[in-house]
């Protein structure tokens, strides 16, 4: 009976989370841009309003018994301003639950959800950014941070493989180095793993499971090296994040055995 009640739960959450993306897009974000001055404005109050939103999803999955979220060093968030968050992407709430946790959070997304009609209205009205085009990415991001928001990415481009060591993507690298922004890094860890990549929705753990979120306190940065192309940077950025990344959920692992 419990677990039937996890999916029952599960497929209710998600059904809200599609409901609310229409309802934010429709009604509730074009009636706020109506009062506003100017489109940044604008954007940092549908910013808000996703924030609270994102609050709410997260509240509605641990009243039904779905889940439970435990987030770490909270006050410290709100000290963010122009930075670039990353994370590892073991589910497919990550997103949600960073948005709900990072002030002035701007997400870098992938194109084909512009597309999405449950949540295009969402990514528009909140000047969350493409992944389109390379260039313009780059321009994107560095406007953004001058504005004092803070990008969340996650570099791995798509939902962590169970066990399987990460594998970035040079985008938080480029981003990183090109636009000089400071950066912070969280660990996100799920038990029992769940909505995993490939895996469906309905496929629930055999126990709610608990999502622990942690900001990691030594963050590796790029080294400065005047003469070498961008491109290298990037690269040994990039490796120096994933070995990073991977030798902290290692030992998670050896401490869990």
């Amino acid at each position: 009976m419990n677990k039937l009640w996890r999916i029952f739960a599960t497929g209710l959450c998600f059904t809200i989370f599609a409901l609310g993306g229409l309802v934010l897009t429709i009604l509730v974000l074009p009636c706020q841009r109506v009062f506003c001055k100017d489109t940044l404005t604008a954007q940092q109050q549908s910013r808000k309003t996703v924030q609270y939103a994102t609050k709410l999803f997260i509240g509605i999955m641990q009243f039904t018994q779905t889940s439970h979220f435990n987030v770490k060093n909270r006050r410290k968030f709100s000290d963010f301003r122009g930075t670039v968050v990353i994370c590892n992407h073991p589910s497919l709430i990550d997103v949600v639950l960073l948005i709900s946790v990072i002030p002035n959070a701007v997400c870098i997304v992938k194109a084909n959800l512009f597309k999405n009609p449950f949540i295009r209205g969402v990514l528009s009205n909140t000047g969350y950014i493409s992944n389109d085009n390379a260039e313009q990415l780059i321009e994107d991001c560095r406007d953004s941070l001058a504005q004092g928001n803070n990008l969340i990415i996650f570099p791995e481009g798509t939902r962590t493989t169970p066990n399987k060591p990460l594998k970035f993507k040079r985008g938080v690298a480029n981003i990183v180095i090109r636009c000089g922004s400071p950066i912070q890094c969280f660990k996100l860890k799920i038990n029992p793993t769940t909505l995993t990549k490939n895996e469906k929705w309905y496929r629930v753990p055999v126990r709610k499971f608990q999502v622990d979120l942690n900001l990691m306190p030594a963050v590796p940065m790029p080294k400065a090296q005047e003469e070498a192309p961008i491109s290298l940077l990037s690269r040994i950025y990039t490796r120096e994040l994933e070995q990073f990344y991977n030798k902290e959920l290692e030992s998670n692992v050896r401490l869990k055995s």
